[in-house]
């Protein structure tokens, strides 16, 4: 029984301390179609972007309290790209629980967001106000540097003339109630990491697989310290059984 004393001690280790709120949205990514070059394109968006190979995003999102034109809050927009053609796929946004906020996740196919009036007016519109904030934010880096050129740089990272894709809209809508004027005036932004998770055989997220694995640890330690305290027990039992009918002789 000696060997179940660093058990005990192993597994509050398998414990952690949750203080987050998740929400997430379950798709299959589409066929693979051609991907447009003419404007808007998806590369002159200026939209964050999600992969297989990069699929996780920690950043900050705007949010703001319900109203009439905008139930859901404030709504930002992000790329899904390089997907599996028919692979299950889920996109997760976790953010702080001391942040109370209602996120709504949806995915749109290039062909619908693009020739889609109202969803192409609001992604322009976000796209817009990104790029606007991320060439002001450069222009202040750059004031105090001599001869540096402001324009932004090429980007990087460029679509294929044919890749399986979806755009990403998350709406957060701010769900608490203060005292504190400033905050249900302006509501902070909030720090969230959106994740794009494959499913393993469309049936299993992949993050999980750790998850699993320590089950399965935890699981077969169970089943040996079941089987030791039930091999103590028996030999209690039988030791009684042998010391009872000893007395019994006795008298």
């Amino acid at each position: 029984m000696h060997f179940l004393t660093p058990l005990f001690l192993f597994l509050p280790l398998l414990s952690r301390l949750c203080q987050a709120n998740v929400e997430k949205t379950i798709f299959l990514a589409p066929a693979p179609i051609p991907i447009p070059s003419q404007n808007p394109a998806p590369d002159e968006l200026g939209l964050e972007r999600l992969s297989p190979q990069i699929s996780v995003l920690r950043t900050y999102l705007n949010a703001s309290f319900p109203t009439e034109e905008s139930p859901l809050g404030t709504e930002s927009w992000f790329f899904l790209e390089d997907l599996n053609p028919g692979q299950r796929y889920e996109v997760r946004v976790c953010w702080s629980a001391t942040q109370p906020t209602a996120f709504t996740l949806t995915t749109h196919t290039l062909p619908s967001t693009l020739e889609g009036a109202s969803l192409m007016s609001s992604i322009t519109t976000f796209s817009s106000a990104r790029l606007a904030s991320l060439q002001m934010a450069k222009l202040k880096r750059n004031a105090g540097k001599v001869g540096t050129d402001a324009r932004e740089p090429p980007s990087s990272s460029s679509l294929s003339p044919s890749d399986s894709v979806l755009f990403l809209r998350i709406h957060a809508a701010a769900d608490y109630f203060t005292l504190n004027t400033s905050l249900m005036e302006n509501v902070p932004p909030v720090l969230v990491d959106v994740i794009l998770d494959p499913y393993l055989l469309n049936v299993f997220p992949r993050s999980l697989v750790p998850t699993a694995g320590w089950i399965v640890v935890v699981a077969g330690f169970a089943w040996m310290v079941a089987r030791e305290l039930v091999g103590a027990f028996s030999g209690i039992a039988e030791e009684a059984e042998v010391a009872d009918g000893e007395g019994k002789k006795k008298r």
